[in-house]
């Protein structure tokens, strides 16, 4: 079977988005690119201030609620949805429950062809990019290095602390049917 959704997980500035992008590059086909960046961004406000939705500590710690994950799995049916619908669909992710969040997107991608990436990157090289791009909590880059991670498996694992986002998309790519 060819690969109809790559699921890419990573920390906060681990690379993730830049990958998907030399993804749609690289790959022959076209592919759409969704990011939980998307979900928030199309979250009513409150929803980002509030223990329903989600909350951003100040140490970079988040946590979420009901009305967040009903939406999420609204929006996890929909993509699933999308690629069943004949697209392909490379996906960004923060998987905060580690194994937990991993397992809700079987559910959803079950019967597709899924390819499971894991992006990594050192904790002080991720608080590096988090502090440059300045749209972040400070903190959340290293709260969230190994936590995403934690009993979640992968087909692929590409680690952008030293590797260009070009080269991991290629091993992506290399891995992609």
């Amino acid at each position: 079977m060819t690969t109809q959704v790559n699921v890419l997980n990573g920390g906060s500035s681990s690379g993730k988005s830049g990958i998907v992008r030399c993804l749609q590059a690289v790959l022959p086909d076209p592919w759409l690119a969704v990011g939980v960046d998307s979900l928030l961004e199309a979250m009513p406000a409150s929803l980002r201030t509030s223990d329903a939705g989600i909350e951003f500590a100040a140490d970079g710690g988040v946590s979420v609620g009901p009305e967040f994950r009903t939406l999420q799995t609204a929006w996890q049916e929909g993509v699933a949805a999308t690629v069943r619908a004949g697209a392909r669909v490379i996906v960004d992710d923060v998987f905060l429950g580690g194994a937990a969040s991993q397992q809700e997107w079987r559910k959803v991608l079950g019967g597709l062809d899924v390819l499971w990436v894991g992006v990594r990157c050192e904790s002080a090289v991720a608080a590096g990019r988090e502090l440059a791009r300045g749209d972040r909590v400070p903190g959340m880059a290293a709260s969230q290095a190994d936590l995403v991670h934690q009993g979640v498996l992968y087909d692929l694992e590409v680690d952008t602390t030293h590797t260009e986002s070009l080269d991991c998309a290629r091993a992506v790519a290399a891995r992609t049917g």
